[in-house]
C-alpha cells in the first residue's frame, strides 16, 4: 500500500526506478484501486504517471533472472516509505529576507529554447547523447551541491534518463527527425499527461518535465543554462528547481511567478531558501528593467509602482517582524480592550516546539501526526505524541481534531474506496461511522491526555444534528473535556444553532469553507483564484456562525494565519485565532494595535468581492 502524502509523485518514484534499473528483471506495477497498469517500473514517466496515489493497493510483478532480488529490494524500499520522509519544515536561508513584500528591476526570464539556428546534421543520435551526457553532468552537480533539496535532482537525472522516452526520442531521431524536435515532443507529451493527472501535487510536475527538457534543449543548442545574476525581480512563466536553487539570494530581491500554485518544486526550494516570492501574477506586460513591486500579503503585483510607499512598506514589514517576536508571550489584547487567544496549528510535534507566543493549540491533526503509519497508532502511542505536544506548549489548552481524513488526505492504515468526488464523500467524521473502533481508541487516547492537561475535542466534516449525537455517544462521559465540531461545509454554518446544543464551541474551518462555498478546488489552478478566503459569501457564513452558535467560536483556517484578515474575524466576534506557527506573532501583534470597534463589519458583509473587502480592510 501506498503511504507516500501525495502518492507515487517524483521523487519516491525515482527512488523505486532507481533499484529496479540495479537488477536484470522486468518489473511491473499495477494499481489494483484504479485498474491502471501494469507499467514497466524501471521508467520514471510511467511509474509516475500510473499516479498510485497515497492508500492505493499496488501489485508488483516481476520476472527475470534477479526477479526475487528486486521484488525483495521494492518490498523494502516500501517499507522505508520509498524513502519520502514527511516535509520538515526548512529554516530560511540567512540570504533571504524571509519577507512578503519586494522591490526591483525586472529581470526576465523567458519561456522555451529559441531553436531557429538549429541546423540538423548527420549525427543526431550522438549529438543527443552529448547533451544528455552534459546535462546529467549539471544535475549531479546541483544534487551534490544542494544537499537539502537534492532529491528534487536526483527526480530531474531520472527524467532525463527515463527509457522509455528515450527509446520513443531516438526512434523519432532514427526516422528523421532532429534532436531537438524529437526531445520536444517526447518531453511535451510528458508534461501534458502530468498535467491532466487529478491530483494538484502531480500535476505541478509537469514543472520539473519542462525544466529538464529545455535544459536538454539549451544543450543541444549551445545556450547557457546557469541562472540569471542580474539583481532585481526575476519573472518568470514557471520556477524549476535548479533556478531556485541556483539564484544568489544577495541580489535577486524576489520572485514573481506568471503560473498558479504553491506546491511547485522551485517554489518549494526559494520559500526554503527565504526568497520573496509571489505566484499567479498572470499575463501582466513586464518590460525588462521595468521597477516591479509585489506584495504576497494584499496580493498585489505592480509594475512601476510608488517606490518610496514600496520601501516603506518593507522597513514596516521588517521592524515589525522584529518586534512581533519580540513581544511574542504577551497576550493580544486589542485597544478596545477584547483579548483574543492565538493559538498554533500542529501537524507535528516540533510544530509545538517552535512555536512563539501561543497560548495553545487550536488544532492538532491527528491525521498529519501519524499519518506515516502503515499500521494504526495505539492508544499508548497517541497519549504519548499529544502528552510531547502538551509539554512543548507548557501546559497550555491543546485541540485535538479527531481523525479528519477522505478527499485529499487519506491514510495509509484506513483505505477507502475510490470515489467519483472525493471532497463530497466520505471524509472525516463519516467515514468512522462504519469504522467506529478508530474513533475510540482515538477518543481513549485524548481522554486519557485530558486527566494530566487542559484537552479540547473536536470531531470534523459534520454535517447534520445526528452525526454530533454519534459522536457525544461514542465520546461518552466528558468529565470536563470540552467538546466541539469543525465547521467546514454551508450547511454546517446555517444549522449551527442546531448542530452546537450539546457543545462547547465551533472552530471554522475556512480553507474547506471557502472551497465548498465557492464550488472551487484551491488546488486547481484553473479555478485556485476563486477559492478565496475573504470572499463576502464566506465572510457572511461566518457572521452567521459567531451570532447563532450559542457557544464560543474559533478559526483554525488559512485566514487565521492572515494579520489583516485575524483583526476581521476578531471584529466578527471570533474569540480563538489558531495560526501556522510563524505568523502567531505577527497576529497577536496586529491584533493589539487594533480598535475593533472600528471595524467596519457591515460594509465587509456587503462588499462586492474579495479585493473590495481587502481595500476596505
Amino acid at each position: 500500500m501506498v503511504g507516500n502524502e501525495h502518492g507515487l509523485h517524483a521523487r519516491p518514484a525515482a527512488r523505486l526506478v532507481g533499484v529496479v534499473n540495479g537488477f536484470d528483471a522486468t518489473v511491473t506495477l499495477t494499481d489494483l484501486d484504479t485498474g491502471k497498469g501494469p507499467v514497466d517500473a524501471g521508467s520514471l514517466s510511467m511509474v509516475a504517471t500510473l499516479n498510485a496515489q497515497q492508500g492505493h493497493r499496488v501489485r508488483v510483478g516481476a520476472s527475470g533472472p534477479q526477479a526475487d532480488e528486486a521484488l525483495a529490494a521494492i518490498e523494502k524500499l516500501a517499507a522505508e516509505n520509498f524513502g519520502d520522509e514527511p516535509a520538515q519544515k526548512a529554516a530560511p536561508a540567512a540570504s533571504g529576507s524571509g519577507l512578503d513584500v519586494a522591490i526591483g528591476p525586472a529581470v526576465l526570464v523567458g519561456a522555451g529554447v529559441d531553436l531557429s539556428g538549429y541546423v540538423a546534421g548527420d549525427n543526431e543520435l550522438g549529438r543527443l547523447d552529448d547533451a544528455l551526457g552534459a546535462v546529467a553532468d549539471e544535475l549531479r552537480e546541483l544534487r551534490d551541491g544542494t544537499a537539502e533539496h537534492g532529491e528534487i535532482f536526483e527526480a530531474h537525472l531520472a527524467l532525463l534518463n527515463d527509457r522509455k522516452v528515450l527509446d520513443d526520442v531516438r526512434t523519432a531521431i532514427s526516422g528523421g527527425a532532429s534532436a531537438p524536435a524529437a526531445w520536444s515532443e517526447a518531453y511535451d507529451g510528458l508534461a501534458e499527461t502530468f498535467e491532466g493527472l487529478e491530483d494538484g501535487y502531480q500535476r505541478e510536475r509537469a514543472q520539473d518535465v519542462r525544466a529538464v527538457r529545455d535544459r536538454v534543449l539549451r544543450a543541444l543548442v549551445g545556450a547557457t543554462s546557469a541562472a540569471p545574476v542580474e539583481s532585481g525581480i526575476l519573472v518568470v512563466p514557471e520556477l524549476d528547481a535548479a533556478t531556485a536553487a541556483t539564484l544568489d539570494a544577495t541580489r535577486i530581491a524576489g520572485i514573481a511567478v506568471r503560473a498558479a500554485g504553491t506546491t511547485g518544486h522551485g517554489v518549494i526550494v526559494a520559500r526554503s531558501r527565504g526568497i520573496p516570492l509571489i505566484t499567479g501574477i498572470g499575463d501582466v506586460e513586464v518590460p525588462a528593467g521595468a521597477t516591479v513591486a509585489f506584495d504576497v500579503r494584499t496580493g498585489s503585483f505592480e509594475v512601476e509602482p510608488d517606490e518610496d510607499r514600496v520601501r516603506a512598506t518593507i522597513t514596516e514589514r521588517r521592524d515589525e517582524r522584529e518586534q512581533a517576536v519580540v513581544r511574542a508571550d504577551e497576550p493580544a489584547t486589542t485597544r478596545d480592550g477584547r483579548t483574543i487567544d492565538v493559538v498554533v496549528n500542529v501537524g507535528v510535534v516540533q510544530d509545538a516546539v517552535d512555536v512563539r507566543g501561543a497560548d495553545g493549540s487550536g488544532l492538532v491533526r491527528t491525521e498529519v501526526l501519524f499519518g506515516d503509519r502503515r499500521t494504526p497508532p495505539t492508544v499508548d502511542e497517541q497519549v504519548e505524541t499529544f502528552r510531547a505536544i502538551a509539554r512543548a506548549l507548557q501546559g497550555k489548552p491543546i485541540t485535538i481534531r479527531t481523525w479528519d481524513i477522505g478527499g485529499d488526505k487519506p491514510l495509509p492504515f484506513l483505505p477507502q474506496a475510490k470515489e467519483a468526488n472525493p471532497f463530497l464523500g466520505e471524509r472525516g467524521l463519516r467515514v468512522f461511522r462504519r469504522r467506529p473502533e478508530l474513533l475510540r481508541d482515538q477518543l481513549e487516547a485524548i481522554r486519557r491526555t485530558a486527566a494530566e492537561t487542559p484537552v479540547h475535542v473536536m470531531f470534523p466534516m459534520v454535517t447534520t444534528a445526528d452525526e454530533v449525537a454519534w459522536a457525544l455517544g461514542e465520546l461518552g462521559p466528558r468529565d470536563g473535556l470540552e467538546v466541539g465540531i469543525m465547521v467546514e461545509i454551508p450547511a454546517a454554518a446555517l444549522r449551527v444553532r442546531t448542530l452546537a446544543k450539546d457543545l462547547d464551541f465551533v472552530s471554522i474551518g475556512t480553507n474547506d469553507l471557502t472551497q465548498y462555498t465557492t464550488a472551487a478546488d484551491r488546488t486547481n489552478t484553473a479555478v485556485a483564484s476563486l477559492a478565496d478566503g475573504l470572499d463576502p459569501a464566506v465572510l457572511q457564513l461566518i457572521d452567521h456562525v459567531v451570532r447563532n452558535a450559542g457557544v464560543r467560536v474559533a478559526v483554525c483556517g488559512d485566514l487565521a494565519s492572515d494579520p489583516q484578515a485575524a483583526v476581521l474575524l476578531a471584529a466578527l466576534g471570533v474569540t480563538e485565532l489558531s495560526a501556522v506557527g510563524p505568523q502567531v506573532p505577527l497576529v497577536k501583534a496586529r491584533l493589539r494595535q487594533a480598535d475593533l470597534s472600528q471595524v467596519d463589519t457591515v460594509a465587509v458583509l456587503a462588499a462586492r468581492d474579495a479585493d473590495q473587502v481587502r481595500g476596505l480592510l
